[in-house]
């Protein structure tokens, strides 16, 4: 039975053998005897392989049980310390408790007096990051953040130190607010470069330069304003700025460095020269027209001027003179004294029509710009409008002043043509009047040839 055994173990291990590579052709050059000695042996070392690792597993746990045992014992340990921290984290938290309850019952009525100065403190920080006073005073916020930072706080008090310095700076922000201080600090410029300057604090409104240019408090620091006031409000600021005593006119903007909405408006306002140049090409057209009609008419007024004292002259003297109208009339009326009344007078009635033209010579053109530049400047305002109402319907309405500032530009047009027109209505007439009365004084002239001329001829008959 057990050869049986052997030779069926040998046959599965031969087996084995040929479905394996290498090991398959070393297994068939072995005998059955020589093949049987090698499964002997190895069995006697898996064997003895497996006592070893029985050994081993023994030991570790062995071990295994000691570690164990050695964690139960830390645990245990742990667990007491635990215990013990909570018996006195109690003890200490009824510890606390009775120290806020005599803290409390020290500080009595002090609560509403604490909780006044925070709030005062929390105010005084707040006004002092936008006054101007912070300039010379910089410390004095360091100063209020720690105090609120530990009067909001339970477990500290201030001292008595601390609520007298509040005191005090409250007090001097009260003094400083209405005093003019000159002192040194840096500026900076609108190109970005800081310089050092002496500058002129008016109370907590307004910060001028020594040469009258305005500045402004942001993030700390003094920035000067590109773009100033008109130059006699600087003129007046520089000369605030330098005296040493007596008073002197400034331009303060009563809305302070907290908004400065009032300089902000006062010096963003556009200028006369920069309004002429929203009215664009129109506006353009409008002022060379009222231009060119102030030259016309100021020509005419100094040409008639000249013509009406000659004409004024002449009526002094009894030789007619070929220099002005009235002359040349008269030298007609001396050239033919024998002629007829009907014919004398339509040659002296030819001889005024003669003076004439000359003597409204461009007083056509200019009404027709007095008319013509009013029409120019509603043709530019709707063209404005236009351009406005389309830029409303791409971007919409949501910002008001937008909206605003493209009607303003769009109405200038309107104003300069307003602006030409009236001055030229106003010239047409001055020259006008001129040239009518000396054309009144020819027909009177006239007249009064006629009538001498029929009165001798009646005389004659």
């Amino acid at each position: 039975m057990k050869l049986n055994t052997i030779k069926k173990t040998i046959a599965a291990v031969v087996g084995s053998a040929m479905l394996l590579g290498s090991a398959g052709s070393l297994a068939a050059d072995l005998t059955l005897d020589q093949l049987l000695k090698k499964v002997e042996s190895g069995r006697y070392a898996e064997a003895k392989e497996n006592k070893a690792r029985e050994a081993r597993f023994s030991k570790e746990k062995q071990n295994q049980e000691r570690l164990l045992a050695e964690m139960k014992a830390e645990l245990a340990r742990l667990e007491g310390v635990s215990q013990q921290r909570e018996k006195q984290f109690e003890e200490n938290e009824q510890r606390v408790a009775e120290a806020e309850k005599t803290y409390n019952e020290r500080k009595g009525t002090l609560n509403e007096l604490f909780g006044h100065l925070t709030s005062a403190a929390g105010d005084a920080r707040s006004n002092f990051e936008v006054s101007l006073t912070s300039i010379q005073y910089p410390d004095r916020a360091e100063f209020l953040d720690g105090l609120v930072a530990k009067m909001s706080g339970s477990d500290e008090l201030p001292t008595i130190a601390e609520i007298e310095k509040l005191w005090f700076e409250l007090q001097r922000e009260m003094v400083e607010s209405g005093r003019v201080a000159k002192f040194d600090t840096t500026v900076k410029l609108p190109n970005g470069d800081a310089v050092d300057e002496t500058v002129v604090r008016v109370g907590t409104f307004n910060v001028v330069s020594e040469d009258g240019k305005y500045l402004k408090y942001a993030n700390g620091s003094l920035e000067e304003l590109p773009r100033q006031p008109a130059s006699a409000i600087r003129s007046q600021a520089a000369k605030a700025a330098t005296s040493t005593s007596g008073l002197s006119a400034f331009g303060v903007d009563p809305t302070g460095p907290t908004g400065g909405s009032f300089l902000a408006a006062l010096i963003n306002s556009p200028s006369i020269e920069e309004r002429w140049h929203q009215g664009g090409y129109v506006g353009y057209a409008i002022s060379a027209l009222g231009v060119v009609a102030f030259i016309l008419a100021i020509w005419r007024l100094i040409v008639l001027v000249g013509v009406s004292g000659k004409v004024n002259a002449q009526l002094k003297s009894s030789e007619a003179k070929e220099n002005n109208p009235l002359g040349r009339v008269l030298a007609v009326s001396k050239s033919n004294p024998n002629m007829d009344t009907e014919t004398l007078e339509l040659k002296l009635h030819e001889a005024v029509l003669k003076e004439i033209p000359s003597l409204e010579n461009y007083q056509g053109a200019l009404k027709i710009i007095a008319a013509v530049a009013p029409l120019m400047g509603l043709l530019g305002t709707v063209t404005g409008m236009i351009l406005t109402f389309q830029a409303i319907t791409i971007f919409g309405a949501g910002d008001p002043k937008a909206m605003a500032g493209g009607i303003s530009s769009a109405l200038i047009t309107t104003v300069l043509g307003l602006v030409v027109a009236i001055p030229t209505v106003l010239l047409h007439t001055v020259v006008s009047s001129r040239s009518k009365r000396i054309i009144h004084i020819l027909e009177e002239q006239t007249a009064g040839i006629i009538a001498e001329h029929t009165e001798a001829e009646l005389r004659k008959g």
